[in-house]
């Protein structure tokens, strides 16, 4: 007798998203949903002095961008649906904001990597941020001290730096981040 195949994961639309309680952080990818575990405080302190950093620059430039950091939803397809929450976003492209979300790719996304998980943000959202347009990813790796940085416009793959260096966010001319100040600042 023939073995029955596992069930399949239910896929959900976006008005089955939007009901979800506001306090539930899920991510959807090819219409299946998956919870997400709370951050930690290294994960929030990293978060916190990026997107600061980040977010001074632009101020200062006086940039068409803004910063937005989780939970804030990314609408990257709607078939399927795929939304995500990346820890740290710059979207430069006003028209994609609809006052609840980002409809596309943002230019430039940071995800730090939770210890329980990280092939999520190595495979998962690398595949998917690639694939649906983000400029440049870059995943922060506290536990092994690793930046790896993903500018997809010119091809540079998996560059890694240690959180000991001063690397360029690629989408901007002149924008320089010293891990070392962070790395610093937290005493990590």
């Amino acid at each position: 007798m023939p073995s029955a195949l596992p069930p399949q994961p239910e896929t959900i639309t976006l008005e089955q998203y939007e009901a979800l309680p506001a306090e539930k952080r899920t991510e959807v990818f090819d219409g299946i949903a998956y919870d997400m575990a709370s951050p930690s405080q290294i994960h929030q302190s990293i978060s916190m002095q990026l997107s600061t950093v980040i977010n001074n620059y632009i101020l200062r430039k006086k940039g068409e961008c803004s910063i937005f950091s989780a939970p804030f939803d990314v609408k990257l397809s709607d078939t399927p649906l795929v939304i995500v929450q990346p820890d740290i976003m710059v979207i430069c492209d006003k028209n994609k904001l609809d006052g609840k979300r980002c409809n596309g790719a943002p230019d430039f996304i940071i995800e730090i990597v939770s210890p329980e998980n990280p092939s999520d943000d190595y495979i998962r959202k690398l595949y998917y941020y690639k694939n649906y347009g983000v400029r440049e990813y870059w995943i922060a790796y506290p536990k092994r001290k690793i930046v790896t940085i993903n500018y997809f416009e010119k091809n540079i793959l998996n560059v890694q730096y240690s959180f000991y260096s001063t690397i360029k966010v690629n989408i901007y001319d002149d924008l320089l981040i010293n891990f070392s100040n962070i790395t610093e600042l937290l005493n990590i």
